[in-house]
């Protein structure tokens, strides 16, 4: 079975699509980069790493120094499906980071938005 299509794109060409999202709702890339933190345990240099490495999702999640262990927290829709019932658990990670991407452009507080 070949793999989602998703799975192979590198992430520093959706991060920026990432950081426009949040801009245009005024929100910043620091914010989006807060969010990526949290998630997935990268600090500023991991991060930069991965996208200068040009590293796609799979490599991105396989390499994330640490998921934070509340992610099992964010409910709700991304794409028509809900994120909590995703069963593969790659695709599960990327719409964890798609559903807090939104939260945020929709203008939630970033303490709302990273679980407790």
């Amino acid at each position: 079975m070949a793999k989602h299509r998703i799975f192979t794109m590198p992430f520093a060409g959706v991060y920026p699509l990432y950081v426009q999202k949040a801009e245009r709702k005024n929100r910043t890339k620091e914010e989006v980069d807060d969010i990526i933190f949290w998630l997935t345990g990268y600090d500023q240099a991991g991060l930069q790493q991965q996208i200068e490495q040009e590293n796609d999702f799979e490599t991105f999640f396989a390499q994330a120094p640490a998921l934070h262990p509340n992610r099992a927290l964010i409910k709700g829709v991304v794409c028509g499906v809900r994120v909590e019932e995703i069963e593969d658990p790659l695709m599960q990670k990327i719409r964890y980071l798609d559903k807090l991407i939104d939260e945020l452009a929709k203008g939630k507080a970033l303490e709302k938005i990273l679980r407790p």
